[in-house]
């Protein structure tokens, strides 16, 4: 390769969004780099950790309910392309109390979108799951056609789908500078080499505001910890949903256990600040990390609170209003980022990659996504 090849598309950043926009872009035969710090799927990045749940009737907001049932289409679509297991239909029910705005907004959104929601009580969600401790002023909204996908599957079938289809992919290559006024088009230099190309994808998640510094991105990464508890069978995926707690002032998701590996719980709020780079796989280092998650145990599955098998930690990029950021750069509009996904983007990757393809081949998107303008901010 020479320093004179200019592509059509750079992708910065190979993990869930970038990987998604590779594989789009070359199925549509754009002239394709993506290029990542690392090689994923990878333990560096927001993917870690095998599972996500995807659910439809969004508390976070009516305006994601299009794109993530996109997104559904979507990943069924992509397991049944290359053969990779990468959704699993164990339903979601949200927990919380009777009068939670999120629990209200998913209700709404379900209404507006002709969703199937069942909303239960709080005895009814114990007689159905017995795995389940619910105080009585709790309900539930249960999606029975949402579920779990297999994130590092689902980025290994992006991956093997751009490769196949012509992507040049270079992996464990940090980019260093980007320069937007090149005469070449944009140039991308990791410190070793130069690219060029016509137009630019930043998708570099908790590194993007290091990449992209005079856009003062309203971004904030941060340590979060998960972890895998031994569990009666009661708790199998196969019996099961996938769920989440939202109780004013926390909200927890988890995971039944598949395949024997244990119930897996996380934490949505809280973390640790933190410079990506110095991020490490050293679950343990705070007594957070166990006795946040055993503290929720205690009080909504008691049951589920065995031995931890393993534990580990991710970085989320946690934007200022918890809202994703997608834009064409305002001084550069062959420049296109996207990141805040704030920890619960990943259900929307196989659709973000359709909106990064469509907004760097025809300079927008079919998809509203106005919603998510860097100009909210004021900047």
């Amino acid at each position: 390769m020479t320093e004179k090849t200019i592509f059509d598309v750079a992708i910065i950043g190979a993990g869930t969004m970038g990987m998604a926009a590779g594989a789009f872009l070359a199925q549509q035969d754009a002239k394709t780099l993506l290029i990542d710090a690392f090689d994923p799927p990878h333990s560096q990045a927001s993917h870690h950790g095998d599972t996500r749940l995807i659910r439809h009737a969004y508390g976070e907001g009516r305006h994601y309910v299009a794109l993530v049932l996109r997104a559904q289409q979507l990943w069924e679509d992509l397991e049944r392309q290359t053969g990779f297991k990468i959704f699993d239909n164990t339903g979601v029910i949200g927990l919380g109390p009777n009068d939670s705005p999120f629990l209200l907004e998913m209700i709404a959104s379900a209404r507006s979108y002709d969703l199937p929601l069942d909303v239960l009580s709080s005895q009814e969600i114990q007689e159905r799951w017995p795995g389940f401790t619910v105080p009585d002023h709790f309900i539930g909204c249960f999606e029975a056609q949402a579920g779990v996908l297999y994130s590092e599957n689902a980025i290994r079938a992006y991956k093997e789908l751009a490769i196949r289809n012509g992507v040049e992919f270079i992996p464990n290559t940090p980019v260093r500078d980007i320069d937007l006024n090149d005469v070449h088009g944009v140039k991308i230099s990791t410190g070793q080499s130069v690219f060029y190309a016509k137009k630019v994808i930043v998708t570099t998640g908790a590194w993007a505001a290091k990449l992209l510094p005079d856009l003062k991105l309203p971004i904030q990464p941060t340590r979060k910890a998960v972890g895998w508890f031994d569990a009666p069978a009661m708790y199998d995926a196969v019996d099961f949903p996938g769920f989440f707690v939202e109780d004013h002032d926390m909200m927890f998701y988890g995971f039944p256990s598949i395949d024997g590996a244990g119930v897996k719980i996380g934490r949505s709020d809280g973390g640790q600040p933190i410079d990506p780079n110095e991020h490490t796989q050293n679950f343990g280092l705070y007594d957070s990390d166990e006795g946040d998650l055993r503290q929720f145990l205690d009080l909504y599955m008691p049951g589920a609170g065995g031995a931890l098998k393993q534990g580990k930690t991710c970085l989320y990029t946690v934007s200022d209003d918890h809202h994703f950021i997608i834009d064409h750069h305002p001084d550069n509009d062959r420049v296109i980022f996207a990141c805040g996904f704030t920890g619960h983007g990943f259900k929307f990757g196989s659709v973000m990659g359709e909106v990064l393809s469509q907004m760097a081949l025809d300079g927008k998107s079919q998809y509203d996504i106005t919603p998510f303008s860097l100009k909210r901010f004021g900047l």
